[in-house]
């Protein structure tokens, strides 16, 4: 019903209870009886805050009634776009009565009415044949205002930053060109001005008057971040994410010239900003040769590394290297986390980044010194001839890994033992080891490939996770998903990415996701120049391989699977509750329903497996009392059904307090917020037949 409709209903009662039977008391019904209590609430930036925290202090949906969630509206994104968006990842935004947010695998801009999901406005920009490294939605855009005006900041699929009048969508004639900055000029470095060489699908981050804007480049071109003057687009600053010659640590790029020809290393995750500090903290990916540094010998700052830059100059301030020369396509892939927390009896300004590899270093957010001991400890080396190898990483003492890190024969899945015998076969063709194993070079009768755990996509991933600043507790969603990688040489006797991937490439309908093969980049082409090839990412979406009961099939190098079943233990998805009061862990759960092909497979009939837990790519709500996550796939209820659920966990114990229906996978980060007495709980779903906003909320009460 709209506003019109709503406000022509309250004018004229009387006549229409005469005509249609709608009783006024019924309209009144539609909202809570504590509407007028609960002032209405925002969500601002993409993950609530400056800080990352993802966190509400709102309850009025809770365990007791958690269950009782009904969806109050959903947006379908198909209109928006050549092709339906099967994987939309957007968090909206809610302010000043608006949900803003990205759409469509073209990114358009949509304003919702919060209440009813109906379509405000929408923007599109006409790019051409314009294109970027990032396609499809992207994570969302950012919200500024000045307390008069009101602006929504975008990157573009193709690369350009666009502000637009928050109240009607249109561009800013004041920002840029007519409302369009182009990131691919004023960025110290020249670049093809229409091809897919750089892109970002994180937001832009507003702070102050600052937009900062990171990137995701190809190995062709250096990823530089940079701030802009929200109102008038002006480029204020830059910060070389690879060291120029005088920079600091241009000397940590050992090899002469390797600082000037080497590219990619850019900074494609979420910021996050202290605004009393003065400080915006962006995280660096490695730089090319996700698997191969031999373009890059050293420790090569600032490869994965978070550094705090000062918001008005752009300035390093401080940075922290979290792998030297990393081997393992493990970027920073997430904002920090901000948080104040009690050490040793008074309060720390600290920052919490969450890691592929499943460590959460603390770090005091002002001087960048560890809060806990994070010494160097020595790390497996490999044969790879030219490769360099760090003889040491930085390993946490605190708090512990929230994820499974490293390959041995008891992480091996061992739902009976000859699926633990077949698994352990299969294993005797490659590398195992600790954390930071490195790709091994490949040999016909072996190693094939290093098995990793976690594998490149983390871990944790780009939603990042949640905080709650009365309990200082960090609750993180993360992966558990084994991957392998080998290095071929080439005839010249450099390296490349021979093999890389998980189990058999499939469809995230299949049962949820996160066993897919990242395929088989590369081919015989000299590491310098990058990795490329075929294949294809399939990553956090795959599905499962083909699922057989055939244990006795012959063993090559592209079997990586137990007749279709991961070859790792589960749980394969599972929420971490941490502890920064003392850098524990305060419970683990298994997130997710059992995927059918596990639950249905011919092995395993007649045998109960407990919950496995689905592998994605998620983040945490945390809201007054809950944990909220939505599963990372799909799987067939005991009704038939085919679906998902939203789920709520107790935040201080993980028991799980609550499920209601989703007819897809949740595939953004989930938002809430209270509007007119009423609190929404709002998430990306998508996969076969495209992607929608579904909003949730608890049904009318008479007062």
């Amino acid at each position: 019903m709209s506003k019109i409709s709503r406000r022509s209903l309250l004018r004229n009662s009387a006549a229409l209870v005469a005509a249609a039977s709608v009783r006024v008391s019924d309209l009144e019904a539609q909202r809570p009886a504590q509407a007028a209590s609960a002032p209405d609430t925002e969500w601002r930036n993409y993950a609530n805050d400056l800080a990352s925290t993802r966190y509400s202090p709102l309850d009025q949906i809770n365990a007791s009634n958690f269950n009782n969630l009904e969806v109050a509206w959903s947006y379908s994104t198909n209109a928006l776009g050549p092709r339906p968006d099967t994987y939309f990842n957007a968090t909206p935004l809610a302010a000043n009565g608006r949900l803003l947010t990205t759409a469509g695998t073209r990114r358009d801009v949509v304003a919702l009415d919060p209440e009813t999901g109906e379509l405000l406005w929408m923007y599109r920009k006409d790019e051409g044949q314009r294109a970027g490294t990032r396609p499809g939605t992207g994570w969302g855009l950012s919200y500024w205002t000045d307390g008069t005006q009101e602006r929504v900041i975008y990157v573009t699929v193709g690369y350009q930053m666009i502000s637009l009048d928050a109240k009607t969508g249109i561009p800013d004639p004041a920002f840029g060109k007519n409302g369009v900055v182009d990131l691919r000029e004023d960025d110290d470095q020249t670049m093809d001005m229409a091809r897919g060489i750089i892109g970002l699908h994180a937001t832009p981050l507003v702070v102050r008057n600052t937009v900062v804007v990171g990137c995701a480049p190809s190995a062709s071109v250096k990823g530089y971040v940079r701030g802009y003057d929200v109102k008038s687009g002006k480029r204020k600053w830059i910060f070389h994410t690879v060291p120029r010659k005088g920079e600091f640590g241009y000397e940590t790029w050992i090899k002469a010239d390797q600082a000037e020809g080497v590219g990619n290393i850019g900074s494609w995750a979420q910021a996050s900003a202290d605004p009393d500090l003065g400080l915006v903290y962006i995280g660096v990916e490695l730089p090319q040769g996700d698997q191969v540094g031999t373009a890059r010998v050293g420790s090569a700052l600032f490869g994965e590394s978070v550094v705090a830059l000062d918001i008005e100059t752009g300035v390093r301030k401080w940075h922290y290297q979290m792998i030297h020369h990393g081997l393992w396509d493990s970027d920073v892939p997430c904002a920090s986390i901000l948080c104040d927390i009690p050490v040793n009896g008074r309060t720390v300004k600290a920052l919490a980044q969450p890691t592929k590899q499943s460590f959460l270093y603390v770090l005091n957010r002002e001087t960048g010194e560890p809060i806990w001991p994070i010494p160097e400890m020595p790390v497996p080396q490999g044969d790879v001839p030219g490769e360099w190898y760090s003889p040491t990483q930085p390993m946490p003492t605190k708090p512990p890994a929230f994820d499974q890190q490293g390959c041995t024969e008891d992480t091996l899945v061992d739902f009976t033992p000859e699926i633990k015998a077949r698994a352990l076969e299969i294993a005797r063709h490659h590398r195992l080891g600790p954390l930071y194993t490195p790709p091994v070079l490949t040999k016909e009768e072996g190693p094939w490939s290093t098995i990793t755990l976690p594998g490149s996509q983390g871990g944790a991933n780009w939603p990042g996770g949640s905080y709650d600043p009365e309990t200082h507790m960090v609750y993180v969603y993360s992966k558990t998903v084994a991957e392998k990688s080998g290095i071929g040489p080439n005839a010249d006797g450099t390296a490349y990415l021979r093999s890389q991937g998980g189990m058999t490439r499939g469809t995230a309908d299949q049962g949820g996701g996160g066993f897919g093969s990242v395929g088989g980049r590369g081919g015989p082409i000299a590491a310098e120049l990058g990795i490329v090839g075929g294949g294809g990412r399939g990553g956090g979406r795959g599905g499962f391989g083909q699922v057989n009961d055939n244990l006795d099939a012959p063993i090559t190098p592209n079997v990586f699977s137990v007749a279709g079943l991961p070859i790792n233990k589960p749980p394969y998805g599972r929420i971490t509750a941490i502890d920064l009061k003392n850098g524990t862990l305060a419970w683990q759960v298994a997130h997710g329903e059992t995927p059918d092909a596990i639950a249905n497979h011919p092995l395993l009939k007649g045998r109960k497996i407990p919950r496995t837990g689905q592998a994605g790519i998620l983040g945490t709500l945390t809201t007054k009392t809950l944990v909220i996550c939505g599963d990372a796939g799909v799987f067939t209820d005991d009704k038939g059904r085919k679906g998902a659920r939203l789920r709520a966990y107790d935040k201080a114990t993980g028991e799980e307090k609550g499920a209601v229906f989703m007819p897809k996978m949740q595939s953004g980060a989930a938002m809430t917020y209270m509007y007119r007495g009423r609190q929404y709980i709002v998430s990306a779903i998508s996969g076969t037949g495209g992607g929608e906003l579904i909003a949730y909320r608890l049904p009318a009460t008479r007062a």
